[in-house]
């Protein structure tokens, strides 16, 4: 299945939907510290529901240390700076989706990272700045498992 990378995520509330969307999908969630919340803060639980034991979650100290983790897999960081739309990537299994904090973005020592095989965009309304973090790893997740035959769901 496909990997979700939160590069230091910092809305409790966004972390807690994406691990319910890594539960509800099969996707393996990992996360770059330093984080915004704790794996306490209330609103983190809440928008998780009861899905955070069903749900595979990996904390990584440092984006390196995420990166070693994850290879050789491709990595797609998603950014309104992107040069290919979204859909227009063939996706495999394995494949590492990576998103920036809610509040910036992913800069852009990540984005020239020569890990990172290519930089994605979401079609937007011209001068709007940003998607949610949870609902932009969702439209990636789900389209990416689109393409796969939705390997793994409930027929």
């Amino acid at each position: 299945m496909f990997r979700i990378l939160f590069y230091t995520p910092e809305i409790p509330g966004n972390t807690g939907n994406a691990i319910r969307l890594a539960a509800v999908t099969g996707c393996e969630l990992h996360l770059v510290e330093p984080l915004g919340f704790d794996f306490e803060d209330a609103k983190l639980r809440r928008a998780g529901l009861d899905y955070h034991d069903l749900a595979v979650v990996t904390v990584h100290k440092t984006l390196d240390d995420a990166l070693a983790a994850l290879a050789p897999a491709r990595v797609f960081a998603f950014t309104s700076h992107g040069e290919t739309q979204f859909a227009e990537v063939a996706y495999e299994p394995g494949d590492v989706l990576l998103f920036g904090p809610e509040s910036v973005g992913l800069p852009e020592h990540v984005l020239s990272d020569p890990r990172v095989t290519a930089r994605l965009r979401l079609p937007m309304q011209p001068s709007r700045r940003s998607l949610n973090l949870a609902n932009a790893a969702s439209i990636a997740v789900y389209e990416a498992w689109r393409q796969n035959g939705f390997a793994g769901a409930q027929a």
